[in-house]
């Protein structure tokens, strides 16, 4: 009897069952975590900061998936990612370091050590934070479009489905009005795709940073040849090394027309890079690693290949993590570090396939009123297209973010009201001979932004990544 009016008291009350319900997820995950996701409990379970890893990026696949088009998140995965990732990420509130402070006792200054959250994570995790809640608003701005629709992967009657051939042609195929979108809603999309492109490069830079932070394992380093020349062949090696190097013209004579042959470019140039490194350190002789190249000719050539690597990652920013990566993810048994990491890549994971699904509906308008225009799209050569300038630094994109003139994220109606809130302003500073004054209002400002981003930065309690020793 006491048993029914139990099950008759959980009917009525549905908030206690969501709870009962959370805990029982909560107990499954951090039971996951424990034992290192060796559920027969024999002990062999990969390290904590590794299951922790594996944790937030099988959440985000779990929840966001392949993003196969443009439209706001269902309430339960929203309320399910920012809930679980939430748990996951709560860890890093007791990774603490010990730092000095002064302590009154009986009237005389004493100084102690106290503990507080750790400096990194302290000013990384907000950070990541911010930028993930700017992509889900990116996706909800979509609730309200009209304009084009999506044809499911099946329906070979669309013209535009063509460009799937070789591109992902597992994805719905965008359709727009046969007269292709406004030009309003167009520069809306391209306000959407700047918006992405910002938490893009924030992510990257973030991620690549934490990656040069890890150790690079044994494991790997015993797998190397001995030089670099065996690493990277023959031929990418005498173009490496020429008198006159370009980093241009080096890529332009490599084979980048497959993610696979990107990817094994990428592991060649990373091993030499660690080759050449070990040497420079070894100046004795008297280890194995020795041969005839003078300590500046390899200096030379590891700048050369970071270099590459750099205009490799920004240009390509979808590709697979190399083998260095994966094994200093998988060695790696700092928490925080491991945190840190997958947070940020999946946050610029999610970004590059929200910007490309904006690219999806920008082809798919082309070919509309270009009909003569090329049907096939190929994403490698989007991502190196749009690629330009110097690789991302996390402070300075952060600080785009925090003070960018524009709204970070809007709806297509908040966008029809912002420019032409933007276009009156003009007219009203041109009319009125202000365009002086306003330059110098922008001078100004320009000027204090790097002194309210350190302010910025201290409120939120730690400092940037590139600034962290």
């Amino acid at each position: 009897m006491e048993e029914g009016k139990s099950d008759a008291n959980l009917d009525v009350d549905p908030e206690l069952q969501e709870i009962y319900a959370d805990m029982e997820i909560m107990k499954e995950r951090f039971a996951k975590l424990l034992l290192g996701e060796d559920m027969s409990g024999g002990g062999k379970g990969v390290s904590s900061a590794l299951a922790l890893s594996n944790a937030i990026t099988n959440l985000a696949a779990s929840v966001f998936g392949e993003i196969s088009q443009l439209e706001p998140m269902s309430p339960d995965s929203k309320a399910r990612w920012r809930k679980e990732i939430d748990w996951l990420l709560s860890v890093t509130d007791h990774i603490v370091e010990f730092v000095p402070s002064k302590q009154n006792t009986n009237g005389i200054m004493m100084e102690i050590m106290i503990t507080r959250q750790r400096s990194d994570v302290r000013g990384n995790i907000p950070a990541l934070k911010k930028l993930d809640g700017m992509l889900l608003e990116c996706l909800d701005n979509f609730k309200d479009q009209n304009e084009f629709t999506y044809v499911p992967k099946d329906n070979a009657g669309s013209k535009s489905s063509k460009k799937r051939e070789d591109d992902k042609w597992w994805l719905p195929t965008p359709k727009v009005p046969p007269n292709g979108l406004s030009d309003l809603t167009r520069r809306w999309l391209n306000f959407q795709k700047d918006s992405a492109n910002q938490v893009l490069k924030a992510a990257m830079a973030m991620n690549a940073h934490i990656l040069t932070e890890m150790e690079i394992p044994e494991t790997y380093i015993e797998s190397l040849p001995k030089n670099g020349r065996a690493s990277l062949g023959d031929t990418i090696y005498k173009n490496i090394t020429v008198d006159h190097f370009d980093p241009d013209n080096f890529l332009a004579a490599m084979d980048l027309t497959s993610e696979h042959k990107i990817l094994d470019l990428k592991n060649r140039i990373e091993a030499s890079v660690v080759i050449w490194r070990r040497k420079m350190t070894n100046k004795d002789g008297k280890s194995g690693w020795g041969s005839g190249v003078s300590i500046e000719k390899r200096e030379q050539f590891e700048d050369r290949a970071e270099t590459i690597l750099l205009i490799l990652k920004h240009r390509y920013p979808g590709i697979s993590q190399s083998a260095l990566d994966v094994s200093k993810i998988e060695n790696n048994r700092d928490v925080g570090h491991a945190v840190l990491e997958s947070y940020s890549r999946v946050l610029e994971s999610l970004a590059h396939k929200v910007m490309s699904r904006i690219e999806d509906v920008l082809h798919a308008d082309n070919l509309v009123k270009n009909p003569s225009g090329d049907l096939k799209r190929n994403s490698l050569k989007d991502s190196a297209s749009r690629a330009s300038g110097k690789f991302p630094n996390a402070k300075e994109e952060l600080e785009k973010i925090n003070y960018a003139n524009a709204p970070t994220s809007m709806t297509l109606s908040d966008f029809m009201g912002w420019t032409l809130e933007q276009e009156n302003e003009s007219k009203e500073d041109l009319s009125n001979g202000n365009e002086i004054a306003k330059l110098g209002k922008q001078t100004s400002a320009t000027n204090s932004k790097k002194l309210s981003y350190i302010e910025r930065l201290e409120t939120l309690g730690g400092r940037s990544p590139s600034s962290r020793q």
